[in-house]
């Protein structure tokens, strides 16, 4: 297994350094950059790992690399820090998936538990191609199933949507779910939403 690891990035040098010191102080992995093409270029988004991300540096801000990450299909959590943090800009990152969003300076003890948090989602998102293989080798009945699922509905609603009958919506949610290796419904949301298959937005 992989060392999880923390990518940060900042171009303010003083607070890129202190972070990193605070990450290796509790044993993880940090990788520092001082732009988000540097970070855009060496990062690996098969490994486990979230990316710490200011939001405003020269040339590339944070939530262009955050764009940029989405466009290349890799699926990293990703932690905003901002000096400067005015709703809109908020609103903007969790509308495209950011998982936290810290304002500096930030408490210790706060960022490093983020972290530890968004490495866990890492940890069990898996290798977003390895997501997206379960997902195409579905039949056509388990994806009808697979879709409203994830989306809210009930087995008895999503009964009525195929015209069959619940105890096939069960015994296609069972096949679906072992397909699909999730433990349970959220782990099965988190899988549809990382290909793209529903938006978060759009859930009931």
């Amino acid at each position: 297994m992989q060392e999880p690891r923390v990518y940060v990035v900042d171009d303010d040098q003083g607070m890129l350094d202190s972070t990193v010191w605070l990450l290796e102080s509790v044993g993880l992995q940090a990788l520092p950059f001082t732009s988000g093409q540097a970070f855009l270029d060496a990062c690996d988004g098969d490994l486990p790992a979230c990316v710490l991300l200011d939001v405003r540096m020269p040339g590339m801000g944070g939530l262009s690399v955050q764009e940029a990450l989405r466009a290349r299909g890799i699926d990293l959590p990703v932690i905003f820090v901002s000096g400067h943090a005015d709703v809109p800009i908020v609103v903007r990152a969790f509308k495209a998936g950011a998982c936290d969003f810290i304002e500096k300076p930030y408490n210790d003890q706060l960022l490093l538990d983020s972290v530890q948090d968004a490495l866990g989602r890492a940890r069990h998102a898996g290798p977003l191609e390895a997501v997206q293989a379960r997902i195409d080798s579905l039949t056509p009945r388990e994806r009808d199933v697979l879709l409203p699922l994830v989306q809210g509905y009930t087995n008895r609603e999503i009964a009525e949507q195929l015209e069959v009958s619940v105890k096939t919506v069960d015994l296609y949610r069972s096949r679906v779910m072992k397909r699909m290796q999730a433990e349970h419904l959220p782990a099965l949301v988190g899988m549809a939403i990382a290909c793209g298959l529903v938006q978060p937005l759009n859930l009931r």
